[in-house]
């Protein structure tokens, strides 16, 4: 006879389409939960549920949920919805994304990368590691992994692998055994209200770390530093460049096919040097990445071979310094680098390994809050750049006002970046300027988390 989990239950998940509402989706769906979902518009993350046969409706009605009995709801997900009204009504019960992710993976051993940049292709680089170790892992991602196709999938083994999303908290409800801080940013401050309180809740998740499991932090981040020096639980190995990590970087190199760094390992009981780790990215950001990764897999004991292997094999993730084309000598690149860290972080990468090509970022600013919080942060994060291609902001669903004129926005980022700067209307105007300037030896990266890299793409057609 075979058993169905929760036969009777029909999970309904308000706002499916987000890369991590559709991963738990797929990973319920594939545990035999009976699951269905509603969204605004279709994406790529719908149709990816649809080819596994999960019920998909577009625009949200109370309708949608009349055989539902249990509701997930994104954190984008206002209280005015009419499915979640229509749920309260009948009493069923509501849960966020976190809630639900933390009851699922509560019996598998977890590994949770969390921090304001790097998650996603950290949590790829320990899956590309595990999946060479055998481990077959569960994985529930922030990206689309280009090893398999999707931002999740259902592992063999009591292994998970989760990216663990901070901008509203959840990831203080997620247990585990093993997770990651890869730094703490100005991020997120219109839920945390301050990097001070954004501080106070890293610091409550490290104290949550079991005595048998352990935590792993990116000592170069000042802000990391700040909440260790606070925690009392000091269940947890460093990395970074830092001279005094537990995992220690140097003597690296990159070049445009790959990157390769030496780690010195030093903690309780084991000292280590494991030389000539290769990864096919680029940029000191990565680096760091895949040195969390070795961390947490050389920890549990997978071998130095197998973890050089895992990191060299690396497919990649989507949306992460992708090549898209190359069209009269000009190369095309797509990033979701949408704050000044991440853009910083990206163009010291490329300029490093490109010394003699002109860089054009395509910068498609996400969110008025965001730039509106952060406007000297991004006038001063191209200066690696030469040309700044400014897009109109992608507002995300904000009613918000910017507060200052977007011409001045412009300027201020010629001031302090020290580029020039051209403004783009919409699609068509950038495709029309793109038609006339893209020759040469230039890169242009598609920067930002909105539709910039729909415009990206469909440039490979049209100039």
């Amino acid at each position: 006879m075979k058993i169905k989990l929760a036969k009777s239950e029909l999970i309904h998940f308000v706002g499916i389409g987000g890369i991590g509402m559709s991963g738990l989706a797929l990973i319920m769906k594939d545990l035999g939960f009976k699951v269905q979902g509603s969204d605004i518009s279709n994406n790529k993350n719908i149709e990816r549920l649809k080819e596994k046969n999960i019920s998909i409706f577009i625009k949200h009605h109370k309708r949608n949920i009349k055989k539902s009995t249990i509701l997930v709801i994104s954190s984008a997900i206002k209280a005015n919805n009419p499915e979640v009204l229509a749920a309260k009504k009948l009493k069923l019960p509501i849960y966020t994304r976190g809630e639900m992710l933390g009851n699922i993976v509560s019996l598998m051993r977890n590994v949770v990368v969390t921090g304001s940049h790097g998650k996603t292709t950290t949590t790829s680089l320990i899956s590309s590691i595990f999946t060479k170790a055998k481990l077959d892992p569960t994985i529930i991602n922030g990206g689309v992994l280009n090893s398999f196709g999707n931002s999740a999938k259902l592992g063999k083994s009591n292994w998970c692998l989760i990216e663990s999303d901070e901008s509203d908290g959840s990831f203080l409800k997620i247990p585990f055994t093993y997770s990651i801080i890869t730094n703490l940013d100005s991020e997120h401050l219109d839920y945390y209200k301050s990097l001070s309180n954004l501080k106070k809740n890293f610091s409550f998740f490290l104290e949550k770390t079991p005595s048998l499991g352990k935590a792993f932090v990116c000592i170069d981040n000042k802000n990391n530093k700040q909440v260790l020096s606070k925690i009392k639980n000091k269940n947890y190995y460093t990395y970074g460049i830092n001279k005094n990590a537990n995992f220690r970087i140097l003597n690296i190199f990159q070049s445009i096919n790959y990157s390769k760094f030496d780690l010195i390992i030093n903690i309780p009981g084991r000292k280590k040097l494991i030389k000539k780790i290769k990864i096919p990215l680029l940029g000191l950001h990565n680096i760091r990445n895949s040195a969390a990764a070795v961390a947490v897999a050389f920890s549990i004991g997978v071998t130095e071979n197998i973890i050089k292997k895992g990191l060299f094999n690396f497919k990649g993730v989507q949306r992460r310094f992708n090549f898209l084309f190359k069209k009269n000598n000009a190369i095309f690149f797509d990033d979701y680098a949408h704050h000044p860290t991440e853009i910083s972080s990206v163009l010291d990468g490329v300029s490093e390994v490109y010394k003699k090509k002109e860089i054009i970022c395509v910068f498609q600013p996400h969110r008025f809050s965001r730039v509106k919080n952060l406007k000297i942060e991004f006038s001063k994060c191209f200066k690696k750049a030469n040309t700044v291609l400014l897009c109109p902001i992608y507002k995300a669903n904000e009613n918000i006002k910017l507060g200052f004129s977007y011409n001045s926005f412009a300027k201020l980022i010629i001031k302090n970046s020290k580029v020039k700067l051209i403004n783009i209307e919409d699609e068509q105007n950038l495709t029309k300027f793109l038609r006339q300037t893209a020759y040469g030896e230039k890169i242009y990266i598609g920067m930002g988390a909105g539709s910039i890299s729909t415009w990206m793409k469909n440039l490979k057609h049209s100039i």
